[in-house]
């Protein structure tokens, strides 16, 4: 394979999924501003690794792998500055995002999934990722997966009917 036949396969690919991969940070990360960033670094990583990738049983899981690991590095970093920054005062609790109550809800109630269970609810559910590739994505077991899965879904459930409904409006109405 020639240089401009990869290039024009990665091309390919990413005008494929960059928007998935972007929209996988998103709900992972629960930031829109970095889920970009962390695509387009997801896509860097893919582009210098592409014969490997090209190789891959799917190159797609791949990707999401890259993505998902990023995401995880990211949650950490942000945690660990998060909480020293409340330690010395500098950080407000309370913020207010502009987003209807009901993707509100849903957003905080994944956020509280410890983030193993989260990337497994959000590949499963959001993207319908088969089990197998999810495992492959995030390098557990099937059955790791099936069980984050599940736990993931009920805690997510109990998280979800434990918030209040507002007046005229709610997830039932």
């Amino acid at each position: 394979m020639t240089d401009l036949d990869a290039e024009r396969a990665f091309r390919r690919f990413f005008d494929q999924h960059h928007a998935d991969l972007s929209r996988l940070a998103y709900l992972v990360t629960g930031d829109s501003g970095i889920a970009d960033d962390l695509a387009a670094d997801a896509f860097t990583e893919v582009w210098r690794h592409w014969a490997r990738v090209q190789a891959a049983d799917s190159p797609l899981a791949y990707a999401r792998g890259i993505v998902t690991n990023l995401a995880r590095q990211w949650i950490k970093r942000q945690t660990r500055e998060r909480h020293g920054m409340l330690r010395l005062g500098l950080l407000r609790r309370d913020r207010a995002e502009p987003d209807t109550p009901a993707i509100m809800d849903v957003r905080a109630a994944l956020a509280r999934l410890p983030v193993r269970r989260r990337e497994c609810v959000i590949l499963r559910y959001a993207f319908d990722v088969p089990e197998r590739e999810v495992a492959e994505i995030l390098g557990i077991s099937i059955g790791a997966v099936k069980s984050q899965t599940s736990r993931g879904a009920a805690q997510l459930s109990t998280f979800l009917q434990e918030i209040p409904m507002s007046i005229g409006g709610g997830l039932n109405a």
